[in-house]
């Protein structure tokens, strides 16, 4: 049986520019004063993007309005964003825990290394069946992990473990910061059950309001109930928290080596987008940066992922394999499109993104069949690529804006 550790790291943001604001000589420690990341502190225009144990007690809270956290704290303290030096902070973590985790595997010559799935800059799933045999348990070795990381680099971490990532992931929400928490299929009914539905990963708070209505408030009542009634009300996610409150997640750790990882773009909005219409102008001008990079890179996608992070701060993704590899804007906005609208679920969004994989060179054949219309020759297909051509040598002279597509 497989043990998966889920690493988040603790107000990331602002646990990251307080240990550089302390090792740049600073008096204060902006975790320990009501404080937050996010907007500018003259301006108070933004949101809050992280936010102290001190601010959270006047009832600051996370996506808020900067306006409105210095309405409940006057004397609240905003740090600076610096989104280079948490890629930073976030490469030494992960380097870290590649490198501890080399343990020698029972019955190997070979040095082990636990697999490890970056999801995001301040947390990752860990494959450690292996590595955890040299501790009396699990949790030892977690233990272990938490206090060596507070020890090199002056941050807290939080351990969720179990046998899946869903459940790891739901562990590691627990009491915070700097615990470590199991959730194992047989702790779920005890442990998960009784919790609000909407602490469920990926409940978001449309699918929240409509379960609601539906009269299911924890976890247990939306596990106990006929997932075919979810799907009526819910369509396929609510067949997908069904399976989450009962804990059916993924063991596999997708460790991806560098070379193969894909080429992707994401932007935050400058205000929540409400409409698909809305969301499609931004889709659109991430599929013609992606294609773009593609074309480039002279490669092609294979699996294309849209990733959408909601005004909660909550994120969802969902990825598709591709009939046929592309590096075509309309071809990949399409995927995006209909991946999207299998995701989204109403709630206002802030952040956007697309994603390639599976990336194969340009010029690599491809098996098509009789029935394949791309076995013959494809005029139209041919003919957006040779406008994409086009319109590449005009932009790569006079800069991306200069040509923009018509309605």
């Amino acid at each position: 049986m497989s043990v998966i550790f889920h690493i988040d790291v603790n107000s990331a943001y602002l646990s990251w520019t307080a240990v550089e604001e302390l090792k740049n000589g600073a008096k204060r420690d902006l975790r320990l004063i009501p404080s937050i990341i996010g907007g500018d502190q003259k301006s108070r225009h933004g949101v809050v993007l992280a936010k102290s144990i001190p601010a959270k007690k006047y009832g600051i809270q996370t996506g808020e309005p900067v306006v409105n956290a210095f309405r409940k704290c006057p004397d609240l303290v905003v740090g600076s964003l610096d989104h280079k030096l948490y890629s930073q902070y976030s490469g030494k973590l992960m380097e870290f825990l590649k490198e501890y985790t080399k343990v020698r595997a029972a019955g190997c010559e070979e040095g082990y290394t636990a697999s490890i799935e970056q999801v995001s800059v301040d947390e990752c799933y860990m494959d450690v069946t292996e590595f955890v045999k040299s501790y009396c348990s699990p949790v030892d070795g977690a233990m272990e992990i938490k206090n060596e990381v507070y020890r090199r680099f002056g941050f807290t971490v939080n351990v969720g473990i179990s046998t899946n990532k869903l459940l790891a992931k739901m562990a590691s929400d627990f009491e915070k910061p700097n615990k470590v928490h199991t959730l194992f299929p047989e702790e779920i009914q005890v442990k998960m059950w009784p919790l609000p539905v909407s602490e469920l990963y990926m409940a978001g708070h449309s699918s929240v309001e409509i379960l609601k209505k539906l009269e299911i408030h924890t976890i247990g009542d939306l596990a106990c109930m006929d997932p075919k009634l979810l799907e009526l009300h819910l369509k396929s996610h609510g067949r997908k928290l069904w399976e989450f409150a009962n804990g059916v997640g993924s063991e596999v750790v997708e460790a991806e080596p560098p070379e193969t990882k894909g080429i992707g773009n994401s932007t935050t909005l400058g205000r929540d987008a409400v409409t698909e219409e809305e969301a499609r102008e931004v889709l659109e001008k991430l599929a013609a940066s992606v294609g773009r990079r593609l074309r480039r890179a002279g490669q092609k996608a294979k699996m294309l992922s849209v990733e959408i992070k909601y005004h909660t701060f909550e994120s969802a993704s969902h990825q598709r394999q591709l009939e046929k590899a592309t590096n075509q804007d309309e071809e990949i906005l399409e995927e995006a499109m209909a991946l999207f609208r299998e995701l989204w679920d109403k709630t206002p969004i802030r952040l956007l993104g697309i994603r390639s994989a599976k990336l194969i060179k340009e010029g690599e054949p491809e098996q098509l069949t009789l029935f394949d219309p791309l076995f013959q020759a494809d005029p139209k297909r041919e003919k957006k690529r040779k406008i994409n051509q086009a319109l590449e040598k005009v932009r790569e002279k006079y800069g991306d804006g200069i040509v923009t597509r018509g309605m």
